[in-house]
């Protein structure tokens, strides 16, 4: 007995394979509304500050925050511990990136 062979399936086009599950990942791209938005004068820098003295508090409060990070990161355990530990780390290296805009502001040689 001789069996027919079925025709292989019709390929997809691309865009109706782009549209299966698993296949290929397209972000969604969702626009936010543009809302005006004026932030609250409670917390306010006064406009004369410097520069190099605005450098030197976020420094301060870097570096501050580093610590508490890491003291904090001592109460944890796992991916927990390993969560804050990088969070530390991110405010390490921007502290560094802020000490080095200071020197470049007032070079201390």
């Amino acid at each position: 007995m001789i069996r027919s062979t079925p025709s292989p399936p019709e390929s997809k086009t691309s865009s109706e394979s782009a549209d299966l599950p698993g296949d290929s990942y397209k972000p969604r791209i969702h626009k936010a509304k543009i809302t005006s938005h004026k932030p609250s004068t409670m917390f306010v820098i006064a406009p004369g500050i410097g520069t190099e003295t605005l450098l030197a508090h976020a420094c301060e409060s870097l570096a501050s925050a580093s610590v508490m990070a890491s003291d904090f990161a001592g109460f944890l355990e796992g991916s927990q511990r390993n969560t804050m530990l990088g969070i530390q780390q991110v405010v390490m290296l921007a502290e560094l990136a802020v000490n080095r805009a200071l020197d470049n502001v007032d070079p201390q040689d």
